[in-house]
């Protein structure tokens, strides 16, 4: 579901009303310029990991590299998928209730720093093999853990990369040292999108039923958790993690320190993207030079969620609006229209 941020005067815990950014109450109302921008923006963004993890999967379906082998859905698995969300959802739900804020999100800060680190560095890799200098040399690594001794002797871990993954382990490093420290939203959707390219890349549906089953049983699993209850909202407005892509909407009053963001969740293109990333595999399949299916699900989506968007403003419905402060970190207050 697409969902709009944006910044609003919350009480502060005084009761005096003042707002988050400048102490003066009310809210900021965006240009009718810069909300295009931004809702083109995250259209455009959306449609990145789609089209070229798509691409990706086709090589990867065909990879011997064990590193770069797909997870494969079974349609068991997707009949499981929104009970497994659900527990998770609500899991968080009562963590969040039960134990700190801060500390939790202090753990998922660290726990998505690394996995941001390894998500852009794998989607940077193909790009780099394209720039990195002939005359420079590419050495060869190999990380090896094992157990016991021997004959007994058993390989934990087990693996190989090479100056070019150094590379792109620095770069990724600078970005995840970026995020966690300033939680900008331009290094917010560098993660996302390595997230979302990643996981269209190498999340691969069996068939096309399969994918039936997922999208089904998450159209159910959304109604209820985001209509139903209130259990979506409040792990929302408290997980702070690289989930979601975010642009400014103020973007053109505020430059890079905007912070009145409109927000689209990873799960609005992680799974449409692998289902259209299944029909990409099967249109090569069949060994023509027409890409039919991949290019009317791929304009399908454009439209449901270019719609999805002109619906979610015009009737200011499943917002979530918060105040954030510099850099795009959450302050205080959520509420949901």
């Amino acid at each position: 579901m697409a969902d709009v941020e944006q910044n609003v005067a919350v009480p502060d815990a005084a009761g005096n009303g003042s707002d988050a950014v400048n102490g003066t109450a009310g809210r900021f109302v965006s240009s009718p310029e810069g909300t295009a921008l931004a809702y083109g923006s995250l259209l455009f963004m959306a449609l990145l990991p789609i089209f070229f993890g798509a691409l990706r999967s086709v090589g990867c379906s065909k990879s011997k590299n064990a590193s770069d082998m797909p997870e494969t859905i079974t349609s068991r698995d997707a009949a499981r998928f929104p009970i497994i969300a659900s527990c998770t959802l609500f899991g968080l739900y009562l963590f969040f209730k039960i134990f700190s804020q801060e500390y939790i999100n202090l753990l998922l800060s660290m726990y998505f720093f690394v996995l941001g680190i390894l998500a852009l560095s794998h989607t940077m890799s193909p790009f780099m093999c394209r720039v990195f200098p002939a005359n420079l040399p590419n050495k060869q690594y190999q990380l090896l853990f094992t157990q016991g001794s021997g004959e007994s002797k058993e390989e934990i871990v087990n693996y190989e990369f090479d100056t070019k993954d150094l590379i792109c382990l620095g770069i990724s490093s600078v970005v995840g040292v970026w995020y966690v420290l300033k939680k900008h939203w331009i290094a917010n959707n560098l993660f996302g999108l390595a997230f979302a390219l990643n996981g269209v890349e190498l999340l691969h549906l069996n068939n096309v039923s399969t994918g039936c089953i997922l999208l089904g049983g998450l159209f159910v699993y959304d109604v209820f958790w985001v209509f139903g209850t209130n259990v979506m909202v409040t792990v929302a407005k408290s997980f702070e993690a690289p989930i979601k892509l975010v642009f400014p909407q103020d973007l053109l009053e505020k430059g890079l320190d905007a912070s009145n963001f409109a927000m689209l969740g990873l799960g609005d293109i992680v799974i449409p993207g692998i289902f259209i990333a299944l029909l990409l595999r099967f249109d090569v399949s069949l060994k023509k030079n027409t890409r039919t299916y991949f290019y009317t699900s791929f304009l399908a989506y454009i439209f449901g969620l270019g719609l999805t968007i002109f619906v979610m403003h015009t009737f200011k419905h499943a917002q979530i609006r918060r105040v954030f402060t510099r850099g795009g970190a959450i302050k205080r207050g959520s509420d949901r229209i």
